[in-house]
C-alpha cells in the first residue's frame, strides 16, 4: 500500500481538500493500493498512519512538504516511520523538496524527492522499484545513489490538469473539508491551472515552473457543477498562482460559472485584470467573482522594476479606481522591508497603502515583510551574505523557522525599530479596516475595533497599539496575512 500524506499546514477550521495529494491519488485510483493521512484531520499524524499500515503492509511513504508548519510535521513522521519501517522507501514532494531539493536529500530518511509535477514521476518510480529498471531514466526525480551522492535527472516537461483524471474526492470525508467562509456555507477549492508565465524574480513558483498550463473552461465547469450538485459546494477558492490567463479565456469561464451561482475568491495579475474591458470585470461579477488577490508587492515603481514586476503603481491605482465599481473586492499584497532600504521601503510602502483606501476604500491591504527565497538569482542578490539551512531539521531552528512561516522573521537587514513599525501599522490598518473575510466577527466587534482604530489612522498614530492589539486577541480576529479563507 502507498501512504499519501499530507501533514498539518493550517488550522481546523481554515482545512480545505488537500490536492497536491489528491493529484498524487487521481492518477493511482484503480491502479495502486494506496490511502490518504491528512495532518490538517488528524491530530497525531504518526498514529494515523501507523493505524493505516497496520491494516495493510506498507510499500511507499510518499509526502508533500511545503516549507513552515508542515516541514515540522514531515520531519518529525519521516524520523519515526524510518524507524519503525526501515526498508520502505520514503518520497517527498512540493514546493519544499522542489525548491531545496539537496536539503531535502541531505536528511537520511528521505529517499527521493519528486520536483515539479509528481504525478508521472510517482507512476514511473513505482514501476522501476517493482519491476527494476534505470532510475536516471525518470525525469523529475532527484535520489541517492549507492555511494550516497545526489543524483538529480532532468526536469519534466509541464502538462495540463486538464490532462489528468478528475480527483477522488470520495476518498475523503468530504464534509470535513466543505466549510464555511465568508463567501458561503460550504467552501471548496480547486485549481484550474498550475504555475505561471510570468517571471518575478522573488517568487518561489518561477524555479519549478517554466510557464503555465491550464485545463480547458468546460472542465473546471464541470468539475465545479459536481461538487455543488454532489456535496452541496456554494462557494470556491481558486488556488491557481495566476487565474486570469487571458480575457477570451477569462469571458468563457466566467459565461460558463454563472449559471453554478457560486460565490468565488482568485488570485490574478493587477496589470493583466486592469487591462480588462469594463463588460468584463462586470461579467466577472455576476459570475460570482467576490475578491482577487493582487501581489502589488510594492508601492515604489522602482523597487517593482528590480522584482520584475512588469507592473507599475499607477496601473493599481488604475485598477482599484475600477474594480470598485465593478463590484469586486481587490485584495492587495504588499511586501515591506526591501534589504537596500528598509526604511524607506516603509516610509513609501505605508504612503502608498494609504492611497490605495482613498481610491478604494473596500481594498485589503495584506501587510508581509520581504523574505527572501535562497535560490540562484533571488532578488536583491542576498545569496552568500549569510549562511542557508543544508539539512530539513536547521530549516526548523530560528531565525529560519520564522522567516518560512513568515511570523514577523527576525531577518539581518530589518532594524527592530522597523519590524515593529511595520506590526504596529499593520495593526491600526486591520483595526480601522477588519477583514471582511472574518464571517465569525460580530457587528459589535466589527464596530468597537473601527472606532478604535480610526484615531490612530487618521493622525498616523501607529506606535505601540497595545490596546488594539488586546482587542484583536479578545474578538480572535482573523488575520488574512496568516491563514487561508
Amino acid at each position: 500500500m502507498i501512504v499519501l500524506v499530507n501533514p498539518r499546514i493550517t488550522r481546523p477550521k481554515n482545512r480545505r481538500f488537500p490536492l497536491s495529494v489528491l493529484a498524487l491519488a487521481a492518477v493511482l485510483e484503480g491502479l495502486e493500493d494506496y490511502c490518504i493521512v491528512d495532518g490538517n484531520l488528524e491530530p497525531d499524524l504518526w498514529t494515523a498512519t501507523r493505524h493505516a499500515v497496520e491494516r495493510r503492509p506498507p510499500t511507499m511513504l510518499a509526502v508533500t512538504v511545503m516549507p513552515g508548519p508542515q516541514l515540522a510535521g514531515a520531519v518529525a513522521l519521516c524520523r519515526r516511520f524510518r524507524q519503525a519501517y526501515p526498508g520502505v522507501p520514503i518520497v517527498w514532494g512540493g514546493y519544499f523538496p522542489s525548491l531545496y531539493t539537496d536539503t531535502a536529500l541531505n536528511a537520511d530518511y528521505v529517499d527521493f524527492v519528486v520536483r515539479g509535477q509528481g504525478e508521472d514521476t510517482l507512476i514511473e518510480l513505482l514501476k522501476v522499484l517493482r519491476s527494476g529498471g534505470d532510475l536516471s531514466q525518470i525525469r523529475g526525480l532527484s535520489y541517492k545513489d549507492n555511494h550516497g551522492q545526489h543524483s538529480h535527472n532532468p526536469r519534466r516537461p509541464m502538462r495540463s490538469p486538464g490532462d489528468y483524471p478528475w480527483f477522488p474526492y470520495h476518498r475523503l470525508e468530504a464534509d470535513r473539508y466543505i466549510l464555511p467562509t465568508f463567501l458561503g456555507t460550504r467552501t471548496a477549492v480547486h485549481q484550474a491551472s498550475i504555475g505561471c508565465p510570468f517571471r518575478c524574480n522573488f517568487c518561489g513558483v518561477v524555479p519549478l515552473f517554466e510557464t503555465e498550463k491550464a485545463e480547458a473552461p468546460s472542465r473546471t465547469e464541470a468539475i465545479l457543477r459536481h461538487l455543488r450538485r454532489v456535496y452541496g459546494v456554494n462557494a470556491i477558492q481558486f488556488y491557481d498562482n495566476n487565474f486570469f490567463l487571458g480575457e477570451e479565456r477569462t469571458r468563457e469561464l466566467a459565461e460558463r460559472l454563472a449559471p453554478l451561482e457560486l460565490h468565488w475568491w482568485c488570485e490574478g495579475r493587477a496589470d493583466t485584470v486592469a487591462g480588462y474591458s469594463d463588460a468584463t470585470l462586470g461579467l466577472l461579477r455576476r459570475a460570482g467573482c467576490v475578491m482577487i488577490f493582487f501581489g502589488v508587492e510594492s508601492g515604489s515603481d522602482e523597487t517593482l522594476r528590480r522584482m520584475n514586476k512588469n507592473l507599475t503603481t499607477a496601473q493599481v491605482l488604475q485598477l482599484a479606481r475600477r474594480i470598485r465599481t465593478a463590484g469586486i473586492l481587490p485584495e492587495f499584497s504588499l511586501m515591506f522591508g526591501d534589504p537596500r532600504d528598509p526604511e524607506g521601503d516603509v516610509r513609501r510602502n505605508i504612503e502608498f497603502a494609504r492611497t490605495l483606501k482613498k481610491v478604494n476604500p473596500d481594498a485589503e491591504i495584506v501587510v508581509q515583510t520581504y523574505v527572501p527565497v535562497p535560490q540562484p538569482g533571488s532578488l536583491f542578490g542576498l545569496n552568500g551574505r549569510f549562511p542557508y539551512p543544508e539539512t530539513p531539521e536547521q530549516w526548523l531552528e530560528e531565525p529560519w523557522a520564522g522567516r518560512a512561516a513568515r511570523d514577523d522573521p527576525q531577518l539581518p537587514w530589518l532594524p527592530a525599530q522597523t519590524r515593529e513599525r511595520i506590526r504596529d501599522f499593520e495593526t491600526v490598518l486591520r483595526a480601522r479596516w477588519p477583514t471582511v473575510q472574518d464571517a465569525s466577527m460580530p457587528r459589535w466587534g466589527r464596530a468597537l475595533l473601527q472606532a478604535a482604530g480610526s484615531w490612530r489612522y487618521a493622525f498616523g498614530v501607529y506606535g505601540h497599539p497595545v490596546e488594539l492589539r488586546w482587542l484583536e486577541q479578545m474578538l480572535n480576529l482573523r488575520q488574512p496575512r496568516l491563514e487561508s479563507l
